[in-house]
């Protein structure tokens, strides 16, 4: 076969499905927190749907779960220790301002 013709052939990598990130027994619930946790960033963000690999229905539970968490408090708006590296950076600064008076 000349080099014309091979560059068509589809090459035949088997590829590995990936299982999904939940399961049928899982519930998507505001008290899950292990499920939860999963779907969000490192900043306390909601990961999006293609991140997840999640249906639009499971993104939707997921997110109004999420959002529940947050607003009864079982799980915080923002990531306490970005949230106190912040404060103690200001509190440097502040510092840094009144030695200079």
């Amino acid at each position: 076969m000349d080099k014309s013709k091979r560059i068509f052939l589809k090459s035949k990598r088997s590829f590995r499905r990936r299982l999904p990130p939940i399961q049928s027994g899982d519930r998507i619930d505001y008290r899950n927190m292990s499920l939860i946790s999963r779907f969000i960033s490192e900043q306390g963000k909601i990961l999006s749907r293609r991140v997840n690999r999640l249906t639009l229905k499971q993104q939707r539970l997921i997110t109004i779960a999420i959002k529940q968490a947050r607003i009864l408090s079982p799980l915080p708006f923002l990531n306490n220790e970005k949230q106190f590296e912040r404060s103690e950076s200001t509190a440097r600064a502040a510092g840094l301002r009144t030695r200079k008076k």
